[in-house]
């Protein structure tokens, strides 16, 4: 009787240790899937924020694209987009300041600085250049950078 007492509590014994080896697996595999599925999403969520904003400024290029409507110049201390808006004295100004791409709708000659933006996206910095009627813009952020050619049509025919 003692010999049936003991082989019973061995094979409860073991089959409570396999659940626990099969309940480690188990966790052990969704905690890894869950990693995987947070770095990817982090890794999805940079390309798409580098990406908004190259078609940010892509769209605003393009909605500016008349005869004298873009040029390139200085704001605060860094390179900024100034993009006018027909005849008018209004101007918008596309730049970075404080780890943000920035966007500030005013008078040309209002005296604003670049701190009175409004925040678009989160990026470090923007480069800018006007060539052979070629825009180019990069923008580099946190997880890497963007660069937006455009050719700009204002100088063709373009409706102005």
């Amino acid at each position: 009787m003692r010999r049936k007492s003991l082989q019973h509590h061995t094979d409860g014994l073991v089959g409570l240790l396999l659940f626990g080896v099969f309940a480690v697996c188990v966790l052990s595999v969704l905690l890894t899937g869950a990693d995987a599925y947070r770095r990817l999403t982090e890794r999805d969520r940079a390309a798409y924020d580098r990406r908004t904003a190259a078609q940010y400024i892509a769209t605003r290029i393009r909605q500016s694209d008349t005869l004298g409507g873009i040029d390139v110049t200085a704001f605060g201390d860094a390179d900024a987009l100034l993009l006018r808006e027909g005849e008018g004295p209004f101007v918008t100004w596309v730049y970075c300041h404080d780890g943000y791409l920035m966007e500030l709708y005013c008078a040309e000659d209002a005296g604003l600085e670049p701190q009175d933006g409004e925040k678009v996206l989160a990026a470090d910095s923007l480069t800018a250049s006007i060539s052979d009627n070629l825009l180019t813009a990069t923008i580099y952020g946190r997880e890497g950078t963007d660069t937006v050619r455009l050719s700009l049509r204002s100088g063709e025919g373009a409706a102005s």
